[in-house]
C-alpha cells in the first residue's frame, strides 16, 4: 500500500470523505498536483472490466477511499461533489467527451479524470481543477434531456395504446407494403405506414432475442445491433441509420434499448402537440413528436450477449401513460466537454 504523510494524518484522523478539510490544512488538505502523483502510483492497473456502470462508479469510489485512508462508507450519499472533504469528482474516460451531468463547472472543485483502456483497465489520471476544464468548455451551455422510468409488469410484451392518433390513423393503409427500393431512412408515404399494431405484431419475433454485447459503455453500439435487427424484422432488405430522429424515419419509430429502468427521451417530450424540426408535411398533415410511435426493448446481459426480456410499443401521445416521467428533477442536464489527444500527455 502506498503512503505519505496525507495519507496517514486521514487515516489517524479517522474522518469520513464528507468532512470538510480547510484547504490550507498543511496536514489533511492534499494538493492538487500531490493527489495526481497518488493516483497514478495507485490505480494504473486497476481493472474495472466486466463491470455494470453503477457498480463500477461505486467500486471506483471505494477503491479511492482506501488509497486516501479513508473509511469506506456503507453507503456513498449523493453530494456534490462525490467526495466533499478533498472537494473532487472522478470520470472515468474511454473517450475524449468528458460529460459533467445537472450542475454548472465549478472553478474551484477538483477534477479526477481516469483514463481506461478498451478493456477497462486504468492507464492514466489526471488532476485539474475547474477552471482548467472551463477553457476547454466551447459551448458553456448545459444540454438538456428529459427522463422516464420502465416498471415492467408480468407480461413481457405490451402493445400501450392499440390505436395511432388521428392524425397517424390518415396516412395508414392496411395493405401498406414495402417496395425493393424502400429505405428505413426514407420519409414516410401516405397509405405506406403500417399502423402501430402492426408494428407490434412483426416486433413480436424478437422477444427473448440475443445479440453480442459490445460491452457496458458500449450503448451506441447496442443500439445500432438492435437497429439492424428491427428494420431486418419490418420487413427492410437494405439496413441503414442515418442517426436522425425518428430512428425509422420511414416507419415513423424510434427504438429504445434498455438494461436499466431509466429511458433517456432527448430534447423534446414524447407527448409533445409540436412539430417534428424540419420536417416535410405529408400530405397536408403536419407530424408532431405526440405522432411518433415508441418501441422500447429492456433488456439483460452478462457482458458477453443482450437478451430483449420485454416489448413494449406506444405512442408519443400516450407515452407517459405507461412510463412515468421522472418527477423533482424533470430533466437531466449535462456538460459535454472536449478534451485535447493530449489531455493525459501534459
Amino acid at each position: 500500500m502506498y503512503r505519505n504523510k496525507f495519507i496517514d494524518n486521514i487515516s489517524k484522523k479517522n474522518i469520513s470523505i464528507y468532512d470538510k478539510i480547510n484547504v490550507n490544512d498543511p496536514d489533511l488538505w492534499i494538493p492538487t498536483d500531490e493527489l495526481e502523483r497518488i493516483f497514478n502510483k495507485t490505480l494504473i492497473g486497476f481493472s474495472l472490466n466486466g463491470l455494470a456502470l453503477r457498480t463500477r462508479s461505486k467500486v471506483l469510489k471505494a477503491k479511492v477511499c482506501e488509497i486516501l485512508g479513508y473509511p469506506i462508507p456503507n453507503t456513498f450519499k449523493k453530494t456534490n461533489p462525490r467526495f466533499p472533504g478533498q472537494n473532487f469528482d472522478t470520470y472515468i474516460q474511454k473517450s475524449n467527451n468528458l460529460q459533467i451531468w445537472n450542475e454548472e463547472l465549478d472553478i474551484k472543485r477538483r477534477y479526477v479524470i481516469i483514463k481506461v483502456s478498451v478493456d477497462d483497465i486504468i492507464e492514466k489520471i489526471k488532476v485539474v481543477n475547474g477552471s482548467a476544464l472551463e477553457l476547454l468548455d466551447t459551448t458553456g451551455t448545459l444540454t438538456t434531456k428529459f427522463q422516464a422510468r420502465i416498471i415492467t409488469g408480468k407480461k413481457n410484451a405490451e402493445l400501450i395504446i392499440p390505436n395511432d392518433t388521428e392524425n397517424i390513423q390518415r396516412l395508414i393503409s392496411k395493405e401498406a407494403k414495402y417496395s425493393n427500393k424502400s429505405k428505413p431512412t426514407d420519409l414516410p408515404q401516405i397509405n405506406k405506414l403500417l399502423s402501430i399494431e402492426k408494428i407490434f405484431e412483426k416486433l413480436l419475433k424478437l422477444l427473448n432475442y440475443e445479440f453480442d454485447d459490445p460491452g457496458v459503455d458500449q450503448e451506441r453500439l447496442r443500439g445500432q445491433g438492435l437497429h439492424q435487427s428491427v428494420c431486418n424484422a419490418l420487413g427492410y432488405t437494405d439496413y441503414k441509420d442515418d442517426g436522425q430522429f425518428p430512428d425509422v424515419t420511414n416507419q415513423l419509430l424510434e427504438i429504445k434499448l434498455q438494461t436499466s429502468p431509466t429511458i433517456d427521451l432527448g430534447l423534446a417530450l414524447p407527448n409533445s402537440t409540436e412539430a417534428i424540426p424540419d420536417w416535410p408535411k405529408i400530405g397536408d398533415i403536419v407530424i408532431r413528436h405526440s405522432d411518433v410511435r415508441y418501441l422500447i426493448f429492456y433488456a439483460k446481459t452478462n457482458n458477453l450477449k443482450v437478451k430483449l426480456t420485454h416489448l413494449y410499443v406506444t405512442n408519443g401521445e400516450n407515452f407517459f401513460v405507461r412510463f412515468p416521467q421522472f418527477g423533482g428533477l424533470v430533466s437531466n442536464s449535462k456538460i459535454q466537454i472536449p478534451l485535447p489527444r493530449n489531455f493525459f500527455d501534459v
